[in-house]
């Protein structure tokens, strides 16, 4: 059988006339098999409200909240990243995955690949370091800044931080004011509360 008819087989096991669904996936692998897809994402529901994950083929990419609007969150992945954007659930099955553990509290640590094309200059050199404050524990933004090599960007790192493309998983919340008071956080201040509740974090 030629690979029309192979296709053709897979289409009608996958998706019958009338199976939306089917059809979807149908698309979904024929992208991934021809190497079409820029971003894949889905969404996920979770203590902190929905979250938008996206992936492109280097690693996660982006973790957005709900009070972002997921349709900008993703017209921003599409002028930066690329165009061919689908939702693909099952390519973040693994990152849906980790985070339920996160939330369910059997997991510290996330173990994903990761695409920082998002996180570049200083605010990238402040996103990789923040995985480095561990499950439990918080930093001030003046430690952070001093721990990045640039102790007087304390401002800078606030910024860094309100831009973390990947909240939650690059753990921005653990980021505090010199006072202990909580800061600014892209998914409200109600969101960063329960995460450090969550962790029980000092």
């Amino acid at each position: 059988m030629d690979s029309g008819g192979r296709d053709d087989a897979l289409l009608e096991r996958l998706a019958p006339a009338t199976d939306v669904a089917g059809l979807h996936r149908l698309l979904e692998l024929r992208a991934e098999q021809d190497g079409l897809l820029d971003v894949s994402y889905r969404t996920v529901d979770s203590p902190v409200g929905a979250l938008l994950l996206a992936t492109t083929p280097v690693g996660l990419v982006r973790v957005a909240f709900d009070r972002e609007g997921f349709d900008a969150v993703l017209e921003a992945l599409a002028t930066r990243l690329g165009p061919r954007v689908l939702r693909a659930p099952a390519k973040l099955d693994e990152a849906a995955r980790q985070l339920e553990e996160y939330f369910a509290g059997t997991r510290t640590a996330f173990d994903l690949p990761l695409d920082r094309a998002l996180s570049t200059g200083f605010r990238g050199q402040v996103h990789v370091y923040l995985p480095q404050i561990s499950y439990g524990h918080t930093a001030s933004y003046g430690e952070v800044a001093a721990a990045v090599g640039s102790p007087r960007a304390v401002r800078a790192v606030g910024s860094a931080c309100a831009t973390n493309p990947l909240p939650v998983v690059v753990p921005c919340h653990r980021v505090l004011r010199s006072d202990g008071s909580l800061g600014g956080y892209l998914g409200g201040a109600q969101a960063k509360n329960a995460l450090l509740a969550l962790e029980h974090a000092a």
